[in-house]
């Protein structure tokens, strides 16, 4: 039996969930998520807390039991307090500003580039060095993460780019005079 998959996911207070068949609707104090499960795989509410079960012990039905339960439970934590990633700037004229709902990241290259998110994505900019990103799905927070952090991402000698906020780096030692 899957460790993962046959943790209940708790509900917490504000949070109500609806299922219907395999479709999942959580909504709570920061807005809805819905999302379409395996049919193979029965989600029920037992004693405040979803329950994932699987029909056997199949390969399939063992890879989606865990991955029915992360999904279900990122849900509903996505609409109780949301997910937010940080990120930081390193680099002598490198910044970042929020537009509107926009962000114009300036990393060295000849132009801004401006980053239009989706919806339910917002950014805030704490610092013109920081990059705040929140949202509702954790998988859509860290990929547009991801995507930010690749226009400049950290190189070895002098550590300059955008990286996330605990990354660590590992340092190269420079060209060595002779």
């Amino acid at each position: 039996m899957s460790r993962i998959g046959k943790k209940p996911v708790p509900i917490p207070a504000g949070v109500k969930v609806q299922i219907t068949g395999a479709t999942v609707k959580a909504s709570g104090p920061l807005g809805e998520l819905t999302r379409e499960f395996h049919p193979d795989m029965s989600i029920v509410e037992q004693d405040g807390a979803l329950v994932v079960n699987r029909p056997s012990d199949r390969q399939l039905h063992r890879g989606l039991h865990g991955l029915s339960r992360t999904l279900l439970s990122n849900m509903v934590k996505g609409v109780h307090s949301g997910f937010r990633k940080e990120l930081n700037i390193i680099g002598v004229g490198y910044r970042a500003e929020a537009i509107g709902p926009r962000l114009k990241v300036v990393v060295g290259y000849s132009h801004p580039i401006l980053v239009v998110p989706p919806p339910g994505i917002t950014f805030a900019v704490p610092e013109p060095t920081k990059i705040v990103i929140s949202g509702l799905e954790k998988e859509l927070v860290g990929e547009i993460a991801a995507r930010i952090r690749g226009f400049r991402p950290p190189e070895p000698y002098k550590g300059k780019g955008i990286r996330y906020k605990d990354e660590y780096v590992r340092r190269k030692a420079g060209k060595a005079a002779v």
